[in-house]
């Protein structure tokens, strides 16, 4: 990982390949400069408590903290547990959820906009 991607797992868990910088790059660009925060149930509870007034865990968490700069909190358990409901493998979840974030990123909210990015990039990571 460089500088501009770093990911900091703070759980037990063993996180599968993902092309984590690839993705940002492709996403955001090579000059954004991105932390992924791998967190437990609870702490992603917290933040979405904290920051969306909503008191449940979620998978994923996206803060953008300027136009080149960003955060991702991602609930690997809950990440799990989303997979099987979409019926994709864990893995392939953990990358579709992390495209989902990056984007929210770039400024798009839900729509068929957001969802054509997301179908490109998903293409080119075979996710």
């Amino acid at each position: 990982m460089s500088k501009n991607c770093i990911v900091a797992n703070k759980t037990r868990n063993v996180l599968p390949f993902i092309p984590f910088e690839a993705i940002k790059n492709e996403t955001l660009g090579a000059l954004y400069i991105l932390s992924v925060v791998i967190v437990s149930t609870i702490e992603i509870q917290k933040l979405n408590l904290t920051y969306r007034n909503i008191n449940k865990p979620t998978d994923i968490l996206s803060f953008p903290l300027s136009e080149t700069e960003g955060e991702i909190y991602i609930s690997i358990d809950e990440t799990k547990k989303e997979a099987v409901k979409f019926d994709r493998s864990y893995e392939n979840f953990l990358a579709y959820i992390f495209i989902h974030g990056c984007i929210h990123l770039k400024g798009y909210d839900h729509g068929s906009t957001m969802e054509d990015i997301e179908i490109q990039i998903r293409k080119k990571f075979k996710v």
